[in-house]
């Protein structure tokens, strides 16, 4: 709470002085996330001026989104680095469309990049990452890597195992080996639209089966494997994006066997399965029909770019190796040695435990500001599916006016009508606060009638 910025050489008014300087000592790290500052009369004693332009500049730069208010304690620097309101995409000020992990100050990723940076340093140098590395990871990585998926794959063995730059490279590469342009992959009615964009650029066509709200549906699975005969079915079984849907045990049973029993290959997108470890992949269960995906971006940070991918034998980790290799040559050696450092320390699930958590806690609030309205979400989820009024094409249009965003259900669609839902992800706001902010404005939206008529 010593924090005193240095005014007198900035110019402008005082109060956007004061949140300049608080931004720069931020840049400079002379402040630190969730270092507490001081209170509103104690800086304007210190800096002997008025106490409502401090008031201004702390509104300003809560606005900003680098600073918070926790009642009952103080303000404190934002515990997210995420960017400021200022510096996102006009006019969205609260930006619910991307899926990506909050950042809680108890995941303490400013400091485990540091100490973890520090630590490589220290035994081999920073340089020996700068070159050319094995594609798809050195031998020691991948056994790392390896023995922390056995936790939940216990078939994980290096061999099998490829390291991708995230897993969107290791979708396009797995529909590239698996399909021709013009062959059928299934996927969920709903799904990724990562896989979509994929499937585009490579001609594979895409058929969504259909859904219920605890997944894909078995008869219909059975049925469109008679009637396409694919080149392989993509599924996301825990955490679905974007319903949040969780197969049940004994639906990933009978997924397993239909797989089987039509000769196909399963694609599984464990993109969620860290955030519900209780669910067993179906990799469990049929280990050599399935690619397993697992990525770093929802359970810790998507810009690390680390992805495994589980193959079915050595045989095909080779090919893959060979696709990562012909594309993108390799994942980014720095970022996959600071993340092979935490899996061997534990530092990993540690940061995953803490994140965790955090979504939980959004859940919980998203729970209690939507009360009342159908939406589907899961407790670990850092999304939910929520289902928008009838009648009224508009909410999302009407939501984007007033600077909040989030992304409807044609986004998701792999055929058929969209439904009229949208995806809510409550992990991409910076803080509770925002979060609280931008549920409200949601509610609004969808308790008033909006007014789309534009003057003209």
């Amino acid at each position: 709470m010593d924090w005193t910025p240095t005014i007198s050489e900035l110019s402008g008014p005082r109060y956007l002085r004061i949140v300049e300087a608080m931004e720069a000592d931020i840049a400079a790290g002379r402040l630190v996330r969730g270092q507490q500052l001081p209170t509103q009369r104690a800086l304007a004693k210190a800096l002997g001026i008025d106490l409502t332009t401090v008031t201004r500049a702390y509104t300003e730069a809560r606005r900003r989104g680098i600073m918070e208010a926790r009642v009952g304690q103080g303000s404190f620097v934002s515990e997210t680095s995420a960017r400021r309101v200022v510096d996102l995409p006009h006019p969205v000020a609260i930006d619910l469309s991307m899926n990506v992990p909050p950042h809680p100050l108890e995941a303490q990723l400013d400091e485990r990049i540091i100490a973890g940076l520090e630590a490589i340093r220290a035994q081999s140098g920073l340089t020996a990452f700068l070159n050319y590395q094995p594609p798809g990871g050195s031998a020691h990585e991948r056994e790392v890597a390896a023995r922390w998926m056995r936790a939940r794959v216990p078939h994980a063995h290096a061999d099998k195992l490829v390291i991708f730059p995230g897993a969107q490279t290791i979708l396009f590469n797995l529909l590239a080996h698996l399909a021709r342009p013009g062959d059928v992959v299934l996927t969920e009615a709903l799904t990724f639209p990562g896989i979509k964009a994929a499937a585009a650029q490579l001609g594979v066509k895409l058929v969504g089966v259909a859904m219920d709200d605890g997944g894909i549906l078995l008869g219909a699975l059975a049925k469109a494997c008679r009637m396409h005969s694919p080149k392989a079915i993509y599924l996301i079984p825990t955490l679905h994006n974007p319903t949040t849907a969780t197969l049940a045990p004994e639906r990933r049973s009978a997924i397993a066997k239909i797989v089987r029993d039509v000769d196909t290959i399963l694609i599984e997108d464990d993109a969620y399965g860290l955030l519900d470890r209780s669910a067993s992949p179906i990799a469990n269960l049929i280990p050599e029909r399935t690619y397993l995906a697992t990525t770093l971006s929802k359970c810790i940070a998507p810009a690390l770019r680390v992805a495994y991918l589980l193959t079915p034998d050595s045989g095909a980790q080779l090919q893959m190796r060979g696709y990562l290799q012909a594309t993108v040559q390799m994942p980014a050696p720095l970022m996959v040695a600071l993340v092979t450092h935490w899996l061997e320390t534990g530092v990993a699930d540690r940061i995953i435990t803490a994140i965790r958590n955090e979504a939980i806690g959004r859940q919980q609030l998203a729970q209690r500001a939507l009360k009342g309205f159908q939406f589907q979400a899961k407790p670990a989820a850092h999304h939910l599916w929520l289902h928008l009024p009838e009648g009224r094409p508009d909410v999302a249009a009407h939501l984007l006016r007033n600077g909040l965003a989030i992304v409807t259900g044609d986004a998701f669609t792999a055929g058929g009508t969209s439904p009229h839902a949208a995806r809510v992800s409550l992990g991409a706001a910076r803080n509770r606060s925002e979060l609280t902010g931008a549920l409200r404005i949601l509610v609004g939206a969808l308790q008033k009638p909006t007014d789309t008529r534009q003057i003209v």
